[in-house]
């Protein structure tokens, strides 16, 4: 195993951009970079954090809500963005399309009422989003800029525009398709930290769009979905037909030892992949590859000693119980990758708000081991 974590780099947050009553570094959940900017999501909000490079840290955070570019049904509710990638041209947003149960947290309730809430389900309608918004560098500044449509700069008579999946109030035209197909039926209604459905990556490479799931896993094997889309309309995207039978999406399928996808990311012709338990439980997370990426017009099945086991990123209850849950993973510069955890560990924390991410290299000449 060879990416070896080598430094540290400093988030500086500012939570009074938000009223949540919660610490954003408590809840990361993605990450992406484009040039010296790092965006952020994070699991109680509808927007994306900007913070902007400035030496070894990460600083200068800015908030942008996504109502200011994309349509959703449940306006300023949270949307759960689980995963963020970048194509050259948009920002590409996933959330978990997963339902949730209820946690039992309040010991001052009664033990009845305590075990009646591990019963309740809720569906949060802006969860079905998976959505793209346009980002141009300034090449004036270097600033990377969100837009809701605007001149694609290398194609002057293209338009980039911001657009979403098909959805309803509780379910994404993907979502929708899902529910028919023998692998995922039987988990659509159940939530995510259940072994449900649970989109929490999202890679891009040309039109191919790959979401990792944490969940279903399936006798041990993980799956990543590939999908393609279409204009539909100015605002709305629909998917493209790309496998058998004329279906909207790909199944591939890999053994990453009962481990569910975390994250996912690109890094040349390789995809990345951030891998941890399934269930709200510690456990080891990990960072594996996938050399050459997934086939482009077949549906696959990897077993272990067929993708590279690179690190293990966290060790679950070695570092604290429930805590250090690493959630983000991008490529940094000069080939590098940064991590970001939800629930950071206290040796994590720095003042009341900031937080430190990993900085992983690669030994230059050495050829990651399996």
């Amino acid at each position: 195993m060879n990416y070896k974590k080598s430094h540290q780099r400093l988030l500086v947050l500012d939570d009074s951009l938000h009223n949540t009553g919660k610490k954003i570094r408590e809840e990361l959940s993605s990450v992406v970079r484009t040039g010296d900017y790092l965006w952020l999501a994070f699991d109680e909000g509808h927007s994306l954090e900007r913070l902007k490079r400035v030496r070894s840290t990460y600083k200068e955070h800015q908030s942008f809500p996504l109502t200011d570019y994309i349509d959703l049904p449940a306006g300023k509710d949270e949307v759960d963005i689980e995963g963020l990638a970048y194509d050259g041209k948009y920002l590409w947003i996933a959330g978990s399309h997963s339902s949730k149960r209820d946690k039992p947290d309040d010991r001052e309730e009664s033990v009845k009422k305590r075990i009646k809430r591990l019963s309740k389900l809720k569906i949060d309608q802006n969860r079905y989003t998976i959505a793209r918004i346009p980002i141009v560098e300034d090449p004036k500044t270097g600033e990377y800029q969100l837009h809701k449509s605007c001149t694609d700069p290398n194609q002057p008579k293209k338009k980039l525009t911001a657009a979403k999946l098909k959805a309803k109030e509780n379910y994404s035209q993907l979502s929708k398709k899902l529910a028919k197909d023998k692998h995922f039926a039987s988990f659509i209604d159940i939530p995510g930290k259940d072994n449900g459905l649970d989109i929490e990556g999202i890679a891009v490479v040309g039109e191919r769009i790959f979401l990792g799931l944490r969940g279903p896993v399936l006798r041990g094997w993980a799956i990543i979905l590939e999908i393609q889309v279409k204009q539909k309309s100015k605002k709305t995207l629909k998917l493209k037909k790309i496998g058998k039978k004329g279906k909207h999406y790909r199944k591939h399928f890999v053994h990453l030892h009962g481990m569910g996808i975390r994250e996912l990311a690109v890094a040349e012709d390789d995809l990345l992949i951030l891998a941890g338990p399934t269930m709200d439980c510690d456990g080891t997370i990990a960072l594996y590859r996938i050399v050459q990426g997934l086939p482009d017009t077949k549906e696959s099945m990897l077993y272990n000693d067929e993708i590279e086991r690179l690190a293990n990123v966290t060790l679950g209850h070695r570092t604290q119980y429930g805590k250090d849950k690493a959630e983000g993973l991008t490529l940094a510069e000069d080939g590098k990758l940064l991590v970001v955890y939800d629930a950071p560990a206290i040796r994590r924390k720095k003042n009341e708000s900031d937080a430190y991410a990993d900085i992983f290299t690669y030994p230059e000449g050495e050829k990651a081991s399996k």
